[in-house]
């Protein structure tokens, strides 16, 4: 099967089936307020698989979804975007005891982002190894598991459970990172949990931050830490340096280098996730790492000057003209 982005899917009907959290975003319409003067906030969709999932799909991919949402309004908006959006919802799980996660935002540019996280109770840390046993993981050729995933039971063994059938299966599985430090009790056991996950991993995608608290080494620079994380499994690291140049690190030991493009930062959310849908998209396309970090760096730089995340992901043809502008690959 070829999408009609020429993406050769051969018998696999999705490209990407990204695993994780789906909420509700409530960005500050005030931009530059503090968050204390905020009037009014934005309803947006947001969660880093959902935001992945979305940039990937405005790339032109089919691509699924496999999550959790609470039986009330908040999943009801979130589960109405994605299908208008084109994500096969079907593997989206309504928990009727549980709530849909929210995140409030306030945007003071270019690097004050008050961030308030709403997860007690939340609905997608509640997916199952049942929920994971119905979900299309040998007909993908892409699973996207993150560390939030990870944080709790039961979705942590939810994750790695989706992880082994997708490495029994021959899925490639990209790894994000995404720490969030305040659904870790102590951060040497988000260490402890990443590193465990490594072994069944192919691609991990991650901050130098979140890369050095994967490795628990924070004396190291970032070519050590970059070895011993893929001495415990993976082929691929790639570091996101924010406006600094992606490094990709393969096993092998090679180093590539992909420059980023310049812009004038209005809200960093959800950038990062835009770099993984771009990479996902260039990975796939069959690109080389460097084109495929290229992509990333496009998409995350054109989310970086909007307002929030899902909702302004760039679609194919306005990345791959936003490169060209800039002077291209």
């Amino acid at each position: 099967m070829t999408t009609k982005k020429g993406v050769d899917t051969g018998e696999r009907p999705l490209a990407l089936l990204a695993m994780g959290r789906a909420l509700l975003d409530l960005y500050s319409n005030d931009v530059g307020a503090p968050f204390h003067d905020v009037k009014s906030f934005a309803a947006y969709v947001g969660g880093c698989p959902t935001n992945i999932s979305v940039g990937a799909r405005r790339l032109g991919l089919p691509v699924g979804l496999l999550s959790a949402v609470g039986d009330d309004p908040a999943g009801d908006f979130v589960l109405n975007f994605l299908t208008r959006e084109g994500i096969v919802t079907e593997f989206i799980k309504r928990k009727a005891d549980r709530r849909t996660s929210a995140v409030l935002l306030g945007i003071e540019p270019p690097d004050k982002f008050t961030t308030i996280h709403y997860r007690d109770n939340c609905a997608d840390t509640e997916l199952t190894i049942d929920d994971v046993m119905g979900a299309p993981i040998a007909e993908s050729q892409v699973l996207l598991i993150t560390g939030t995933g990870l944080s709790r039971e039961p979705s942590r063994s939810a994750t790695l459970f989706a992880a082994e059938r997708a490495h029994a299966h021959g899925t490639k599985v990209f790894f994000d990172l995404d720490f969030r430090g305040d659904v870790w009790t102590d951060a040497r056991s988000y260490g402890v949990t990443i590193r465990s996950a490594l072994r069944l991993t192919d691609v991990v995608i991650g901050t130098a931050d979140e890369v050095t608290k994967a490795a628990q080494e924070s004396e190291s620079g970032i070519e050590d830490i970059a070895a011993s994380l893929l001495d415990v499994g993976a082929q691929s690291l790639v570091v996101k340096r924010g406006a600094e140049s992606t490094l990709v690190f393969l096993r092998g030991g090679e180093r590539i280098e992909a420059a980023t493009f310049p812009v004038d930062v209005y809200n960093v959310l959800g950038a990062g996730d835009a770099f993984a849908g771009g990479l996902i998209y260039g990975y796939l396309q069959g690109w080389d790492w460097y084109r495929a970090a290229r992509m990333g760096n496009a998409c995350g730089a054109i989310v970086v000057t909007r307002h929030g995340c899902a909702n302004f992901m760039p679609f194919e043809g306005e990345a791959l003209k936003f490169i060209e502008d800039q002077g291209g690959f």
